[in-house]
């Protein structure tokens, strides 16, 4: 049985890119220090949009151009990009991703916990880890609060509270 750590899209464009924040750039050394000190599987996931972005829903809804795949703000922060060597990395067009959550469903009897870290908590955070609790209701699912951030501290910390609502352990 092995553990597994989800960073969520800890990428350039949402730590001081274009939807960057102060509490993003905050968290880095703590996720940093978590992933380097993880025993077990780190899996990163990374927001992918192409040139179409403000044709789609979502840029009708944010009209700020981010995460265009190809581009520095698609990346990995510098500070993290050691670790995606060796871990695998899904690309989401969306928040949540129903891939990930396929690829962990079918490995669910060698995983003994999963847990989430990174960006935003109050978007792709809580998304990805409501599909995996509806997707593996009977796992284990931990979110680590001082290693995410979300688009306000209010927003962040009504999505711990809706995670918990839901049976995600928040750290």
């Amino acid at each position: 049985m092995k553990k597994v750590l989800l960073v969520i899209d800890m990428q350039t464009d949402f730590v001081d890119g274009s939807l960057g924040t102060k509490e993003a750039q905050a968290i880095v050394p703590a996720v940093a220090e978590k992933i380097r000190g993880f025993d077990g599987e780190v899996i990163f996931t990374q927001d992918t949009h192409g040139e179409d972005y403000m044709s789609t829903q979502e840029g009708k809804f944010l009209p700020v151009l981010h995460c265009i795949k190809g581009t520095p703000g698609h990346a990995v922060i510098p500070e993290l990009q050691e670790f995606t060597k060796d871990a695998k990395v899904f690309l989401k067009g969306t928040f949540g991703s129903v891939d990930l959550a396929a690829y962990l469903k079918k490995r669910k009897e060698e995983i003994e916990s999963i847990e989430l870290v990174g960006l935003c908590t109050d978007i792709c955070v809580v998304s990805n880890a409501l599909l995996l609790k509806a997707a593996m209701p009977e796992m284990p699912i931990f979110v680590d609060s001082a290693c995410c951030a979300g688009v306000t501290p209010e927003k962040h910390e009504a999505a711990l509270e809706t995670m918990r609502s839901c049976q995600i352990t928040v750290r």
